[in-house]
């Protein structure tokens, strides 16, 4: 167990360095977008090369922090029901569901990806648009970014067994912390019980208004 909590480590730290270089791609996304704006509205000029750019880079933030994203338990998650059960029994719904649903879709889409890609590299693939970009990079993005997201989910498999096993911490980061949403709700609750204390601890006036 301890070599694969260190494999574990390797793991998140490769899919924590990739999400912050990521990062950047927004930054990339948006400048590139707001020059095609720009250009488009007060010059009358645009390029398909610059506007298949902005797609890239949106496949690519999609795609390459994936792995990052499960690491920071940032997927949607509808637990409607599993919150209101025991943490234990909540980890284990996560290994099923990786087990089950996550790593065969994962392998699935990386194996069914790279002949995709590599028919595309073979062929010089280009894209259809005039002065379209070459289409390998984009098709390349598709195998490496569920590579990603399957040695994230490994990587979140061994820690919810080690904390099973008592080996290890909980796997979810936060997971016994309330949610943003859920402390927003409580102040706004919590406001709302205040004001109608606040009415009625208020006197009444003779014609039984509040002063």
């Amino acid at each position: 167990m301890h070599f694969l909590l260190k494999l574990s480590s390797l793991i998140d730290r490769v899919n924590e360095r990739i999400g912050r270089w990521v990062a950047w791609a927004v930054l990339a996304a948006v400048i590139v977008s707001a020059g095609n704006a720009i250009a488009r509205k007060f010059f009358g000029s645009g390029s398909n090369a610059w506007l298949e750019l902005q797609w890239y880079l949106f496949g690519a933030i999609f795609l390459l922090s994936s792995g990052y994203t499960l690491l920071k338990n940032g997927h949607v998650r509808v637990d409607v029901l599993s919150t209101r059960l025991p943490r234990r029994t909540q980890v284990g719904i996560d290994i099923f569901g990786t087990l089950f649903f996550l790593l065969p879709a994962a392998v699935l889409i990386m194996v069914l990806g790279w002949p995709m890609f590599w028919e595309s590299w073979s062929s010089k693939e280009v894209s259809s648009n005039s002065g379209g970009l070459i289409r390998w990079p984009a098709k390349l993005l598709v195998p490496i970014g569920f590579c990603l997201l399957l040695a994230a989910a490994l990587s979140h498999l061994i820690k919810c067994i080690a904390f099973l096993r008592g080996q290890g911490p909980d796997p979810v980061p936060g997971a016994a912390a309330p949610t943003e949403e859920e402390q927003l709700a409580a102040e706004l609750r919590a406001r709302a019980e205040a004001e109608t204390a606040n009415v009625a601890s208020t006197p009444l006036t003779d014609k039984g208004e509040r002063r």
